[in-house]
């Protein structure tokens, strides 16, 4: 179980982190999401992953300890708000350049001579 687990929080931190890297501005918002869940399993799991214990102390020998669980309830609430706020940045980048890439700038896009030259070749 603690490898699936290792796993996973592996997996999704390295897809956030590659989805990071990307120039628009909707894999970003994406990458931000992915390695907030992967913080947040690694949280999750820095109280020991144990099934069946209970969450209140003094009732059993074992017990499941609450802070991590309390720590993921309150970045789950932050990653939400963090997510909407980068979704309406987005949106207001796409209305005031006409373009997603998170830096501004639109790629550039051939000429019609650059066009032409190609066209000659292929022929």
């Amino acid at each position: 179980m603690e490898l699936v687990f290792a796993l996973v929080i592996g997996t999704l931190t390295a897809t956030g982190v590659y989805l990071l890297l990307r120039a628009r501005t909707f894999p970003v918002v994406m990458g931000l999401t992915l390695l907030s869940y992967g913080v947040n399993l690694f949280l999750f799991s820095s109280g020991r992953l144990a099934t069946g214990q209970q969450p209140i102390l003094g009732s059993t020998e074992s017990y499941a300890d609450p802070l991590p669980q309390a720590l993921v309830l309150t970045a789950i609430v932050i990653g939400f708000a963090m997510t909407a706020f980068l979704v309406v940045m987005s949106l207001r980048n796409l209305a005031d350049n006409d373009d997603d890439h998170v830096d501004g700038k639109q790629p550039k896009r051939p000429t019609e001579d650059h066009k032409q030259e190609e066209e000659a070749r292929g022929k």
